[in-house]
């Protein structure tokens, strides 16, 4: 069993990551039902709920099905974080976590995200300020470093555990690569294997199949892992990794019918959640996801992404059945 202050979880959990534009409560929904173990909400910009930003205060929208589940802040004043720190508490999530790993240039140029990773000190008194600001569990998500010659993620860790966050989850690469690359995990383990480190540590990075999950848990003995980019219009990796665990056995590949039955519940929740007309058109971006690997796909997706009508969107995921189930696929 790990725990994140009384939260308790189960042996070497799976945790989806908090992803901007993706990590709402529909997607979330789908993969809870598909065995993530603990979510994020996508990260909240601190200034943004302190002006009462529409968009940042949706973002607090969490359900009792969701938990456990923690939200997510981003910033680079600490008055700010400390303040909306308070204001996540309002809603009652299961924990808060801080993001000093978002390496998007939006975002580091505030001084915010990856952005703190030139700034250790700067890093320590805004986790100070949340964890002195609530009751809530405090977790961080970050980077090994800015770059291969500032990796510096063994005092980080060391530093953050020192002012009472209760896991850190680390992204095996630095602020400049960005998303390419190998993500290095020597780091993490390394971290883990700090006789100073108590807390949970879980790894970040590159991890799309059941076959590497086992064998990065093999290799670096973490307490568990976080899943992102593979997870979106693929929720069922959660319980595919953990059927691998238990048996050493593939499951197999979701049917057509399940990759309609996943896409029509994530549209459908998304209209309920944004209202229909933004939640038809929010969903687009995730059609290419659910069927990709689809032979002759091609004039489906075209009616997916450009229809307006969610009675028509149903009646095209009932002509994908139709056209693809007697191939077996």
């Amino acid at each position: 069993m790990v725990k994140i202050g009384k939260i308790e979880l189960p042996d070497f959990p799976l945790l989806l990551a908090p992803m901007e534009d993706v990590s709402d409560p529909p997607f979330r929904r789908l993969c809870k039902m598909h065995g993530a173990d603990l979510m994020y909400s996508e990260f909240i910009s601190s200034e943004g709920l302190i002006r009462d930003a529409i968009k940042s205060r949706q973002k607090l929208d969490i359900f009792d099905y969701e938990r456990p589940v923690g939200i997510q802040i981003f910033g680079g004043d600490e008055e700010a974080m400390a303040m909306s720190a308070k204001i996540v508490e309002t809603v009652q999530p299961d924990l808060l976590d801080i993001n000093f790993g978002c390496p998007v240039k939006k975002v580091v140029c505030k001084g915010a995200g990856a952005g703190v990773l030139k700034d250790v000190d700067l890093m320590v008194r805004l986790t100070k300020a949340v964890v002195n600001s609530t009751n809530l569990p405090v977790t961080v998500k970050t980077r090994l470093g800015w770059d291969d010659a500032s990796i510096n993620i063994d005092e980080v860790a060391e530093r953050l555990q020192d002012v009472g966050i209760h896991a850190l989850t680390i992204h095996g690469r630095t602020r400049a690569q960005m998303y390419k690359g190998h993500s290095d995990w020597s780091h993490i383990a390394r971290v883990k294997n700090n006789p100073r480190i108590h807390i949970p540590i879980f790894g970040n990075g590159d991890i799309d199949s059941p076959e590497k999950a086992l064998e990065y848990k093999n290799t670096y003995g973490l307490d568990g892992i976080m899943i992102g980019r593979a997870a979106i219009g693929y929720p069922w990796i959660f319980n595919e990794i953990k059927h691998f665990f238990a048996t050493g056995e593939l499951m197999n590949a979701p049917t057509i019918a399940d990759r309609v039955q996943a896409a029509r519940n994530h549209l459908i929740w998304s209209m309920e959640w944004k209202g229909e007309r933004v939640g038809i058109v929010e969903m687009r971006r995730h059609y290419t996801n659910y069927f990709k690997g689809i032979p002759h796909f091609k004039d489906h997706r075209q009616k997916l992404v450009t229809l307006d009508d969610h009675n028509a969107l149903l009646e095209v995921f009932e002509e994908i059945i139709a056209a693809y189930s007697s191939d077996g696929i």
